[in-house]
């Protein structure tokens, strides 16, 4: 009996785990091979040859000025939007179908008071996670987040925010489930349109702005229609992969049974995509929040108004207190959406139905006589003592620290040792040896289509005459993504293997990832002066969390077994860290080093604002001072950096992070 089980073939999933490990140890090995450590010395000899014997910069015939072409683009648009067929008979329609949508919604929100919104919140909430006592608990997390809100004296400005959330986040997710549904059900499409999402993917949010701002002017409009191009992406992604993940067995099933293609689509294929659907709409609700600040710079008002007011006038609480309420948003509806998904189909039943319909008929009716305002006597005011905090720590850091100096002290010194000298040097090498190493390092990660690309896209910031600029803006980037990565990965390394630290890291994190961006700008600001290290203290602290999260779940995912075995072999931590779990986890790691590229970019504009300087000033100088051709070229220039630097962490086999980033 024991010989027969000892020679049993290994059952499919065995088999299966085999083969990705192999996998996975054959990518491990890639930078093993001779190939990489000679084109690596090679690099090494070359560039500062290059620096010695040739000049730096791009040459000027190889330069194309399409500033004065949008410029006059612009002037056109100026000029005609009064009288043009196109803006009266189409864009003024859709400017004020937007307009109209978000101020109706307001109003309904408004007109059945803060007791309304609470109850039916509440409610929806209950019923989405399935009613009876599955529904307790998000509708316990509604109540609390939405009252939050009130509590912080923020409730007109959480119902302005969330009017344009409701509708942004309505029109996103049916222009994503069409899309979805055409990359999912179509090869030809998924191919067409996997480059535009992630073109979308690392296009700064305030390139959106600059030409919706030109057409639409600042209003709601303009902030509405960027919301929904900014949130689209993950419900397109979510959409076509649940369809593509569909069960071949079951769909075989129904076919066989003679099922029309459009009758296995609704009966087949979207029951079985519910999880991915709901993620997707998760991720939506989740972007779009991540717009609201930044949608406040051409007048969307709401909570991001209160942010963008605490940025300029470097007002900690109020920042932190609107980026709060923010937060208790995204908690109510991402903890609603994730309910509904996990129900997985299952229904509620008639009863759970009709108390939801009658909890929330009550709410509107008694909500209108409760009043339209939160209570003013309710309210706990946070600003003050946060403001106080700061201070103190500022006033105690800043500078004259015995030994150390202060943080004024360390931003010189960073600014003198390390960001100067990576941009001279940048700067010195001359553009073919910079080309030519993007695509040595992308062939050495990924494939020679991948450092096709990153040579092409880092070409076109010379062509577009903003090759110094994009130079000062990559050696930001590239000391960003560097810290990220330092600290990211020693922290993944403790929360792997420490399960208790990544318990206690776990909320912390998704607080951090839902804070808006410029609230990370006020605390740097103060503690390190305007400049390039606040912007590049910002942008590594908000890449951080997702850093972690993939490296710590890479490395968890590395067979225990195999742990096992190099534990027996008389392996050390350190070496089973280096030796085991870091090659195996490559992939891994790869997609945390993307991710925390595509973060660290999507800041770097909001970077302009407080004295990043080049292709980030620009970018916000173009959507302020209204030009148009100077921030499109800027903000084409981030494109080109973020592809490049895409495709130096974009492991061989596809875009493992394009949607486990959504």
């Amino acid at each position: 009996m024991s010989t027969a089980t000892a020679s049993r073939p290994p059952v499919s999933g065995d088999r299966s785990r085999d083969d990705a490990e192999k996998s996975l140890r054959t990518r491990a090995r890639r930078l093993s091979l001779p190939s990489a450590p000679v084109v690596l010395l090679f690099l090494a000899l070359l560039l500062p040859t290059a620096a010695l014997l040739a000049d730096g910069g791009w040459p000027q015939a190889l330069r194309v000025d399409l500033i004065p072409t949008l410029d006059s683009f612009a002037d056109w648009v100026v000029d005609n939007r009064d009288t043009h067929p196109v803006f009266l008979y189409f864009l003024l329609h859709l400017s004020n179908t937007a307009t109209d949508s978000v101020a109706w919604t307001h109003d309904v929100l408004a007109s059945v008071g803060w007791l309304g919104v609470l109850t039916v919140a509440t409610a929806l909430a209950w019923y989405a996670g399935g009613a009876g006592r599955r529904g307790v608990k998000p509708a316990l997390v509604a109540v609390g987040s939405l009252a939050g809100c009130g509590l912080l004296g923020l409730w007109d400005a959480a119902t302005e925010t969330l009017a344009l959330m409701l509708v942004s986040v309505a029109v996103a997710v049916v222009l994503g489930l069409l899309l979805g549904l055409a990359g999912g059900l179509s090869d030809t499409a998924q191919r067409v349109l996997r480059p535009v999402l992630d073109t979308m993917q690392v296009l700064p949010a305030f390139a959106y702005l600059l030409p919706l701002v030109l057409i639409f002017g600042i209003g709601t409009p303009s902030a509405l229609i960027t919301t929904v191009i900014y949130a689209a992406p993950p419900m397109v992604r979510m959409t076509a992969l649940g369809l593509r993940g569909a069960d071949p067995a079951v769909l075989e099933a129904s076919r066989s049974l003679g099922s029309t293609p459009w009758q296995r689509l609704w009966a087949a294929r979207l029951p079985m995509a519910r999880p991915q659907l709901f993620l997707g709409l998760n991720q939506t609700i989740m972007m779009a929040l991540s717009m609201v600040v930044i949608a406040s710079v051409v007048g969307a008002g709401g909570l991001g108004e209160s942010v963008y007011q605490a940025l300029k006038t470097r007002d900690f609480g109020q920042g932190v207190t609107a980026g709060l309420a923010i937060v208790l948003l995204a908690v109510w509806l991402d903890r609603t959406t994730a309910a509904a998904g996990a129900r997985n189909g299952t229904p509620v039943g008639r009863r759970g139905t009709g108390i939801a319909l009658v909890v929330a008929g009550l709410g509107l009716l008694l909500g209108s006589g409760a009043g339209r305002a939160w209570p003013e006597g309710v309210t706990v005011d946070i600003a003050g003592p946060l403001n106080s905090a700061i201070d103190w720590v500022v006033g105690n850091v800043y500078q004259d620290v015995p030994l150390v100096g202060g943080t004024s002290v360390w931003a010189g010194n960073f600014t003198s040792w390390v960001l100067n000298p990576l941009n001279d040097g940048l700067q010195a090498l001359p553009w073919w040896s910079l080309l030519f190493l993007a695509g040595a390092l992308a062939w050495l990660v990924g494939t020679w289509r991948g450092a096709l690309t990153a040579v092409l896209a880092l070409g076109c910031t010379g062509v577009l005459g903003i090759w110094d600029k994009s130079l000062y803006t990559l050696s930001q980037v590239l000391v960003a993504v560097g810290l990220t990565l330092l600290l990211g990965f020693a922290i993944g390394i403790l929360a792997a293997r420490v399960p208790v630290v990544e318990r206690l890291l776990r909320p912390l994190f998704d607080a951090m990832q839902t804070l808006p961006q410029f609230i990370y700008l006020i605390p740097v600001v103060q503690l390190f002066n305007a400049g390039r290290v606040a912007a590049i203290t910002a942008a590594a602290v908000y890449a951080l969390p997702a850093v972690v999260r993939v490296t710590t779940q890479g490395l968890q995912q590395v067979s225990p077994a195999t742990m096992e075995v190099s534990r027996s072999l008389g392996a050390t931590t350190w070496q089973q860290i280096r030796g085991v779990q870091w090659p195996l986890a490559r992939p891994a790691l790869l997609v945390a080093a993307n991710q925390g590229v595509v973060l660290v970019l999507a800041v770097v504009v909001i970077g302009g604002l407080v004295g990043g300087g080049a292709l980030g000033f620009d970018v916000v100088k173009g959507l302020t001072a209204g030009e148009l051709g100077t921030g499109l070229v800027a903000g084409a220039g981030i494109v080109c950096l973020g592809l490049t630097l895409d495709k130096l962490t974009q492991p061989a086999g596809g875009n493992p992070s394009a949607d486990a980033r959504h």
